[in-house]
């Protein structure tokens, strides 16, 4: 055991865990942002034989399609092949999709390219965060999912300065090796991955056992399988896998609200996390994400080398607020976040709604150079007000909200959905730019108001509960309109819960002394196993 993942146990097996876990994330990041620098190369389209803006679109957009598609297929393959192989796999895919795309002279070529390399992507972001989660201790959790979205975020400003950079050269080196540069996460990946350990929650799941014995006592840095912390923490993955199997619920038994395998209000619960994603994906944050150096240029009116610079600026600035509003999260709470968040970011578009309309009609260069400042300090607030309240938000609390039973399903929905969306706003932002100019930004500006008060009405606070808390509340018939009932809304935990969660460990001390040191905790029963 020694010798095993190159002598690293403990908190170094750690790191290395979070190296792969945060290159995929930052991979995720830079595949999202580099194609925006990349779509307004000069010799980028003379190469592609200037497609219009619907085929700009169409190349863009199908990636999420790739995406989509690599996503739905993360449930199963990540169930049969595991955690490890599955990022192996969807890596793999990766590099297949880069090597394509960095050699295209055509349309159909770079479209293959970008199709694949979404398969990769999308099985990847489907996989690699429960990878993360499975093999992590408790008190280390939340802080990597932190760490991810932060490093996604900086994957994203490393692709636009990237494309900035590259910008001045001249022929195909100014978008091909942009391109080519996302194979040095996939070669991280796979260089990493091979070794490191497989989540022990999917080696109990195929009755693996003794495999899941030694993997945790490697995490935890014991060299002992029959040490109590190992065990209890085996006995405790166990116990939830045949709770998770036991209330396992088909997608027919949900709409048909089967709450006694689902949990109380499971397709209310499944619907609120749902809801995140779309109100998230359709706040106009993807068609600037995307297509932000072309929004400066045609609808701002600035200079190709200038609107690259602000858009890779734009980006610093933007890792730093994504940071901030997920270190105040909890403090914040949840629907706070989503609510400030998304008032922020409707003022935002009203104002370069109105600022993009009046500089497509002013005559006067002067008022034109002013409009342009102020429509790209919009947009620049507008980045910072939506990294400090959804950046985190959205990814939180779809896990947060639904019940045990439909936790995996609303996670593979919600990112699902996400790039079905995705894919919608990237194919007709560059076509509702050029046919339909300012008036295209008020189908944002709509979204985001109808947004508002949905939150407001109906989405519960869950920031600063268990996840049995939230089960409860929804037990005892949560309120229709969450906005009455001052518990669900209030961002610290409710006074009840305290005292219960107290109560509860007061029983439970006694019971676990006794446990420790008793032969039946020693030598456990493999309850599916026994099966």
């Amino acid at each position: 055991m020694a010798n095993r993942y190159f002598g690293c146990r403990g908190r170094s097996l750690l790191i290395w865990l979070t190296v792969c876990y945060v290159s995929s994330m930052a991979l995720f990041g830079y595949d999202q942002a580099v194609f925006s620098g990349i779509i307004v190369s000069k010799d980028f389209l003379k190469t592609m034989n200037n497609p219009d803006a619907n085929l700009q679109g169409t190349i863009t957009s199908l990636y999420n399609v790739g995406c989509f598609f690599g996503a739905l297929s993360g449930s199963w393959i990540g169930s049969s092949l595991g955690r490890k192989r599955s990022v192996i796999l969807g890596t793999t895919v990766l590099v297949i999709g880069a090597i394509l795309q960095m050699t295209a002279f055509s349309v159909p070529h770079m479209i293959v390219g970008r199709l694949v390399a979404g398969l990769g992507n999308g099985l990847n972001t489907a996989t690699a965060p429960v990878w993360q989660s499975e093999t992590t201790q408790a008190k280390w959790r939340g802080k990597l999912v932190v760490l991810g979205l932060v490093v996604n975020v900086a994957g994203f400003s490393l692709a636009n300065w990237v494309t900035f950079g590259f910008s001045y050269l001249e022929g195909s080196i100014s978008w091909r090796l942009p391109l080519a540069l996302k194979l040095i996460f996939c070669l991280v990946i796979l260089c990493t991955a091979p070794w490191l350990p497989e989540s022990p929650r999917w080696l109990i799941s195929k009755n693996r056992i003794q495999e899941a014995d030694i993997i945790l006592a490697d995490l935890k840095g014991e060299t002992n399988v029959s040490n109590p912390a190992v065990l209890a923490e085996r006995n405790e993955i166990v116990r939830a896998y045949k709770q998770e199997t036991e209330n396992a619920m088909t997608w027919s038994q949900l709409f048909r609200g089967a709450s006694e395998k689902g949990g109380s209000g499971a397709l209310r619960r499944f619907l609120l996390g749902l809801g995140t994603q779309l109100i998230v994906q359709l706040s106009g944050i993807n068609a600037t994400s995307y297509y932000l150096p072309t929004v400066l240029i045609e609808s701002v009116g600035l200079e190709e080398k200038l609107a690259r610079l602000l858009t890779a600026a734009n980006s610093v600035h933007y890792i730093f607020f994504s940071y901030l509003g997920m270190m105040l999260i909890d403090k914040w709470g949840r629907r706070g976040a989503m609510i400030y968040g998304t008032s922020g970011c409707l003022v935002c578009y009203i104002i370069l709604t109105v600022l993009i309309r009046t500089g497509q009609y002013a005559t006067d260069e002067g008022l034109k150079y002013r409009v342009g400042a102020a429509s790209v300090s919009m947009i620049f607030l507008f980045y910072a007000i939506f990294g400090a309240g959804w950046q985190g938000t959205a990814w939180l609390y779809n896990t947060e909200i639904n019940s045990l039973a439909m936790r995996m399903k609303g996670a593979s929905a919600s990112v699902a959905a996400q790039w079905a969306i995705n894919y919608m706003v990237v194919q007709i932002t560059p076509i509702g730019i050029q046919n339909l100019g300012w008036r295209f930004y008020l189908i944002w500006v709509f979204m985001q108001f109808f947004s508002v008060p949905i939150l407001y009405v109906f989405y519960p606070e869950t920031a600063n509960r268990r996840l049995e808390d939230i089960d409860i509340v929804f037990e005892e018939g949560l309120k229709t309109w969450v906005f009455l009932d001052k518990e669900a809304t209030q961002v610290a935990r409710p006074h009840r819960f305290v005292v219960m969660e107290e109560e509860e460990v007061a029983d439970a001390a006694n019971d676990i002394k006794a446990k420790v040191n008793s032969p039946e905790f020693e030598q456990v029963d493999h309850p599916i196993q026994s099966k």
